[in-house]
């Protein structure tokens, strides 16, 4: 007997490898995708559900954030940067004070007026008060640490020093080592000794660092320990042979041996 097959015919195994979803046929493949979108639709639906059962919360969040963000904005144009300018006006004449005092003009009389203040102006003291937190009211404070130290008020100056900070690789290295210097001035080489090696070690240079390193190397020396007076001054001689500093460091080597 002849056989044929009828077009489209399957036999029920193959029949029995398509799944059927509301009539539709799929196979494997399909089922797993299908799988995935229904998982996607129960976690957007878990999602819909928690915001709109908190949504008042996360308004209020959102709402919070922006009200932070607005008031920052608005500290900052209208009155951070209004007292910048304020604070930089009032200090000019406290630095040219300053400024003509280190220059040697009738330095301690100019040095106070720096401080205190004159031709209706605010003197460092008053700048560094009103203006806190402002970058010329921290200036300030450098500025007028220096003319205590100038004028000899060592504890004042050791005060106004150590509340000046500063990133300037420069500055921060100087008011360090001027803290150092009171410390030295008021007999207590220790803490001067702590101050000059903090110094050499901010911000490295070839300007400040090897500047104190000779200072703590000579204070080391008076206070007898050889050993660290001996690491400060090769320190100079090693890596900053160009400096000023490095041209008597042999000799200083030879007392710290």
């Amino acid at each position: 007997m002849a056989t044929y097959s009828k077009r489209g015919y399957k036999t029920p195994k193959e029949r029995a490898e398509k799944d059927t979803v509301e009539g539709v046929n799929i196979d494997e493949k399909d089922s797993t995708t299908a799988g995935v979108f229904t998982t996607l639709d129960e976690t957007a639906s878990k999602t819909e559900a928690f915001v709109a059962k908190n949504q008042n919360y996360i308004i209020g969040f959102v709402g919070a954030v922006a009200l932070v963000t607005i008031a920052y904005l608005a500290y900052q144009k209208f009155i951070a940067e209004p007292k910048q300018l304020e604070a930089a006006d009032e200090m000019f004449v406290a630095q040219q004070n300053f400024q003509q005092a280190t220059d040697g003009v009738a330095s301690d009389s100019l040095y106070k007026l720096s401080l205190n203040g004159s031709e209706g102006k605010f003197g460092f003291i008053k700048i560094a008060e009103e203006y806190s937190g402002t970058d010329a009211g921290n200036l300030a404070n450098y500025y007028a640490g220096m003319a205590y130290l100038n004028t000899g008020k060592y504890t004042e100056a050791i005060d106004y020093l150590s509340e000046f900070k500063s990133e300037d690789i420069v500055l921060s290295g100087l008011a360090k080592g001027a803290i150092g210097d009171a410390y030295a001035e008021n007999n207590q080489p220790d803490e001067a000794l702590k101050n000059y090696v903090k110094a050499a070690e901010t911000n490295k240079n070839d300007f400040t660092t090897p500047r104190f390193l000779l200072k703590a190397g000579k204070t080391a020396l008076a206070l007898g320990k050889k050993e660290d007076a001996l690491k400060y001054f090769t320190d100079i001689k090693d890596n900053y042979d160009a400096s000023p500093e490095a041209a008597s460091v042999d000799v200083l080597i030879g007392l710290a041996q």
